[in-house]
């Protein structure tokens, strides 16, 4: 589908998300279409159980008109619409208003609600790469153990404080200090088996995330692949002092991380083991069963945002630059 300058918009507008500006938000897409000269429709979530709904609703009428179907709201709902819109020919626009927004600030859309609407209603689209599991897409990041734990605890922090980084902060804090145990499985990974024992695997598709953690691969995001970190079996104290690394912008030279890219990964359960495991995807935690395959999806996002890239990611690779996919030596994992 080619989307042409006066084509229509289609807000999927998740009110349960982000920012205290809810009631503002509506009113100033409105209005900055009015000006443009472009006619939108705003389909508002009220629950996030009818999010799904709504995305699929958006696209069937942006089909229908030839249109644009725009995501408003934190990663998660950019990750629920995305699902919605890949392989359907409709391109997607982003107006994000989370606490990180790590997919729209890596493809160098604003957090400002105007500037965002001025990429929206200006810029062309571009290919950009998703990354899946088995059939469910994720635009920053995925994980498996104490990653997923981490963040399930932050957003029943996030509903009893709020949202802000402190907030985050201060869950992942109680839930390193409360324990964990290390997850046993089986990683298939170019042709070869391993049995590993880790308390997370960590797959990341954002590589502003991974540059400004300071892992050496982020650059093999930009050149079609995926980005696995699994910490080794640690204590609590010796996690916290990786989460320190990790602010720092030096997680990626711990030696309690491992830290490889790949184009397909697949995840299996030992022997008796269960049959599901706990995923998080951009921040939304579910139960799948296992196997999973990991891979990048074989068709790309088309996502409304400014050509090259973002000021925010020369800025991570000027302060740490990393080498590119072809010059990263192929790292093993440890038995």
């Amino acid at each position: 589908m080619t989307e042409v300058p006066s084509s229509p918009l289609f807000v999927v507008f998740n009110r349960a998300s982000g920012r205290g500006d809810r009631d503002e938000l509506g009113p100033a897409v409105e209005a900055a279409c009015l000006a443009a000269g472009r006619r939108c429709e705003l389909l508002a979530v009220e629950q996030p159980g009818s999010l799904a709904e709504t995305a699929r609703e958006a696209v069937r009428r942006a089909r229908e008109a030839g249109g644009t179907v725009v995501a408003a709201g934190g990663d998660g709902t950019i990750n629920c619409v995305a699902q919605a819109v890949l392989g359907s020919g409709c391109h997607i626009g982003v107006l994000p208003r989370g606490t990180f927004n790590y997919f729209a600030r890596t493809h160098g859309i604003p957090s400002e609600l105007d500037g965002a609407l001025r990429v929206l209603l200006t810029e062309d689209a571009v290919a950009v790469q998703v990354g899946q599991i088995d059939e469910r897409v994720f635009l920053v990041n995925a994980s498996l153990g104490l990653y997923s734990q981490l963040l399930e605890d932050r957003e029943a922090w996030k509903r009893q404080f709020g949202r802000s980084r402190l907030v985050a902060l201060g869950a992942a804090l109680q839930t390193i200090l409360r324990g964990h145990r290390s997850l046993r499985m089986t990683i298939e990974l170019r042709g070869e088996s391993r049995k590993v024992r880790t308390p997370t695997l960590f797959v990341g598709n954002n590589a502003l995330q991974m540059e400004q953690v300071g892992v050496p691969e982020a650059r093999a995001i930009d050149e079609g692949g995926l980005v696995g970190l699994m910490l080794k079996p640690v204590g609590r104290w010796s996690l916290l002092a990786l989460l320190a690394r990790g602010a720092r912008g030096r997680l990626g030279d711990a030696d309690q991380v491992q830290n490889f890219y790949f184009r397909r990964l697949t995840v299996k359960a030992p022997a008796f083991g269960p049959g599901r495991i706990k995923v998080a995807t951009d921040g939304e935690v579910l139960w799948m069963p296992l196997p999973l395959r990991f891979q990048v999806a074989p068709h790309p996002l088309m996502l409304i945002r400014p050509a090259g890239l973002a000021q925010e990611r020369r800025e991570a690779q000027a302060a740490s630059p990393v080498p590119s996919l072809s010059s990263t030596p192929d790292r093993e994992l440890d038995q």
